[in-house]
């Protein structure tokens, strides 16, 4: 479960067994979320509130072409 990024105590991840589109999960305490990178879109939130989606969405978006990146290097090197 590499993980790739971690602001303002969120943490996204891959899991080591994941599948197409390229996606991340983002987690904090027992809150997560998991969202697709082309386009940015959520696909799931799990106890996150509307305004704390709004923020990791912004996050996502202004590192979206890192979190791509990291999902290729990861996934093309297994």
């Amino acid at each position: 479960m590499p993980t790739v990024l971690r602001i303002n105590g969120y943490r996204f991840f891959f899991y080591s067994n994941e599948h197409l589109p390229v996606h991340v999960h983002i987690e904090k305490a027992n809150m997560t979320a998991k969202f697709n990178l082309e386009p940015v879109t959520l696909v799931i939130s799990r106890r996150f509130k509307a305004s704390k989606i709004a923020e990791i969405r912004n996050l996502v978006n202004e590192n979206a072409e890192f979190l791509i990146q990291k999902w290729h290097e990861y996934f093309n090197n297994k």
